[in-house]
C-alpha cells in the first residue's frame, strides 16, 4: 500500500510518497509539468512492487496534465474535492502551510481513505467538449452583459429611453434589435432630421432589411420619443458617434461568438441519446437543452437522483440535535453554481409558459399555494426536475 500525494500548482507540483503509519518512501520533491519530469515520476511509480494510488486535489485545469499523463500510463489516480481536503487539513492543530507539507497531507489522506477512494474517470469526449463550451459560453455571456451595460450607458446620453422600446439580444433567435437600430440611428438628431412620415418610411426600410416587423406604431412611438427626449451629448461632438458605434460593434462581435458556441453545443448535444428526452421536458428548449446536458454531463456517473441533486448543491441536509429538529433548512450551495443557474432558468421558463400537465409545473404551483416564496418554490421544482431528468435519461442507457 503506497500513497503518492501530489500538491498541484500552476506549471509544477510537489510529490510526497508514503506507506502506512507515516513511513516515508520518498521525501517531498518538485516536478515540472513537462514530459521529462512526468515520465520519471511515472517510471518511479511503476517500479514499486506494492499497490500504488496517486492522490491529488482538484485545482481547476492545473492538475489535468499530470492526471492525463499518469492515467495514460495505467496508473490509478484519484482527484479529491478541494472542500474535503480543506476539512481534512483543518483536523491538524498546527496551521503551517507549504507545498511540501500539503503534499504529505494529501499522501496521508490517501492512506487513511485507501479503501473508499475511486479512480478518476475522464468524461467522454462529447461531454468534455460540451462542458468546455459551456464554460466559454458563460464567459462570453458575462462580456455580453458588460458590453450591453456600456452601450445603454452611452445611449442614456444620446437617446434616453430608447432601450425600453427595443429588445436586446435574444438567445433563441440571436437577434439584437437595439444594436441593429442604434447602428443606423445612433442619436436622436439622426431621427429628428426627418419628418414623421419620412422617418416611418426609413424605419420600414430598415426593418425590412434587418427582417424585423415593419410596425408603423413602433416607428411613431420612437419618433415621438426622439422629439420629447433631451440628449445630454450633442451629435456634433466628434467622439460621441465613434464611442456609440464602437460599443455596438463590440457587442455584436460578442453576440456572434455566443451564437457560434451555442450552435456547436446544439450540434454536439443532438448527437447524444438523451437529447430528445431532455428536449421534451417542460421548460427545456433548443437553448437550455444543450446547456443542461453540458452542466450535468454523463448521468451514469451519479448513483442516484439524490447524488445529482447534491451535485447541483440544492440538497437540504437534516439538522437535528437532541430534542431539536430543524425545519427551516436551506440548500447547501456546495455544488455546481452553473447547473443551479441553468436549472433556475428552466424553472422560470416553466412558469412563463405554463404546461398544466407537467408534473414540475404542478409542483411549483403547489409549493407557491402552500405559502412558499416564489424563488423557494422554483428551487423545490428544480429538485423534482432533476429527479425526473435522472430517471428518464438513466432509463435510456439501461435499455440500450
Amino acid at each position: 500500500m503506497i500513497s503518492v500525494g501530489i500538491d498541484v500548482a500552476k506549471g509544477k507540483s510537489t510529490v510526497c510518497i508514503l506507506k502506512p503509519y507515516g513511513e516515508i518512501v520518498c521525501k517531498p520533491f518538485d516536478i515540472e509539468h513537462q514530459n521529462k519530469d512526468l515520465s520519471e515520476l511515472a517510471s518511479m511509480i511503476l517500479k514499486f512492487d506494492d499497490e500504488v494510488k496517486v492522490v491529488m486535489e482538484a485545482t481547476g485545469i492545473y492538475h489535468l496534465p499530470v492526471l492525463t499523463y499518469l492515467q495514460e500510463k495505467g496508473i490509478f489516480v484519484t482527484v479529491i474535492n478541494p472542500y474535503l481536503m480543506k476539512v481534512y487539513r483543518s483536523e491538524s492543530l498546527r496551521k503551517a502551510k507549504t507545498d511540501k507539507i500539503d503534499s504529505r497531507i494529501i499522501a496521508n489522506y490517501g492512506i487513511e481513505h485507501w479503501f473508499t477512494m475511486e479512480e478518476f474517470k475522464v468524461s467522454e469526449d462529447i461531454y468534455g467538449e460540451l462542458r468546455l463550451l459551456g464554460q466559454q459560453y458563460r464567459h462570453y455571456m458575462k462580456l455580453h452583459v458588460t458590453s450591453l451595460h456600456e452601450l445603454t450607458h452611452l445611449l442614456d446620453y444620446t437617446m434616453p429611453g430608447i432601450k425600453t422600446m427595443l429588445a436586446s439580444w435574444n438567445e433563441g433567435n440571436r437577434k439584437d434589435k437595439l444594436s441593429d437600430f442604434v447602428e443606423q440611428f445612433w442619436h436622436f438628431d439622426e431621427i429628428t432630421k426627418y419628418s414623421e412620415s419620412e422617418f416611418i418610411d426609413a424605419y420600414a426600410a430598415w426593418a425590412k432589411d434587418k427582417k424585423y416587423h415593419q410596425s408603423q406604431t413602433k416607428a411613431k412611438a420612437i419618433y415621438e420619443l426622439a422629439h420629447e427626449g433631451i440628449p445630454t451629448l450633442s451629435s456634433e461632438t466628434p467622439s460621441v458617434k465613434m464611442l456609440v458605434t464602437e460599443a455596438v460593434r463590440v457587442l455584436k462581435e460578442i453576440d456572434a461568438t455566443l451564437g457560434v458556441i451555442l450552435s456547436r453545443m446544439q450540434e454536439l448535444a443532438k448527437s447524444l441519446p438523451e437529447y430528445s428526452v431532455v428536449r421534451e421536458m417542460g421548460g427545456v428548449g433548443d437553448v437550455l437543452a444543450p446547456k443542461l446536458i453540458a452542466e450535468i454531463g454523463d448521468v451514469r456517473r451519479f448513483h442516484s437522483g439524490k447524488a445529482l441533486i447534491a451535485y447541483a448543491g440544492i440538497d437540504t441536509p437534516p439538522y437535528e440535535s437532541g430534542q431539536f429538529i430543524g425545519s427551516n433548512r436551506t440548500i447547501t450551495k456546495r455544488g455546481s453554481a452553473a447547473l443551479r443557474k441553468v436549472g433556475y432558468e428552466t424553472m422560470r421558463c416553466i412558469k412563463t409558459c405554463p404546461r398544466p400537465d407537467d408534473p414540475v409545473y404542478q409542483y411549483v404551483i403547489k409549493k407557491e399555494a402552500e405559502g412558499k416564496a416564489k424563488k423557494s418554490a422554483k428551487i423545490a421544482g428544480l429538485n423534482k426536475f432533476l429527479r425526473i431528468y435522472y430517471a428518464r435519461v438513466k432509463e435510456i442507457y439501461n435499455n440500450s
